[in-house]
């Protein structure tokens, strides 16, 4: 299933609410370009919701790496939040949980990042 999402901004923080199976194909780009837009209307923290994502591929990986290089070449922040166990494990194996905050759910994040 091609991965789906919804944004919202609160505040200085840019939400984007991942659904489905992130596997970078054609949603790369656009996840990207989504944060480039963020980035050029001021905002500083991006928070990916990762609560309805159920699966990452390698490519998906790469996606969320590229996102969190423009964001800290900006001198911004992108955190994760909401992982299910399986993509939990997944960050600890690959060691993004690093290089990324991780938060358990928004509202922490929001609380931490959206003021």
């Amino acid at each position: 299933m091609e991965i789906a999402y919804e944004t919202e901004r609160i505040k200085n923080s840019f939400v984007i609410k991942l659904t489905g199976d992130l596997i970078g194909d054609e949603s790369g780009p656009k996840l990207v370009e989504l944060v480039s837009d963020a980035l050029n209307n001021g905002v500083k923290t991006t928070i990916i919701d990762l609560s309805e994502v159920r699966y990452i591929s390698s490519s998906g990986i790469g996606v969320l790496i590229t996102m969190l290089t423009k964001m800290r070449n900006a001198g911004g922040e992108v955190v994760l939040t909401s992982p299910s166990e399986h993509v939990k494990k997944l960050l600890i194996i690959t060691k993004l949980n690093n290089i990324f905050t991780v938060f358990d759910n928004l509202p922490a994040a929001l609380e931490k990042h959206a003021s």
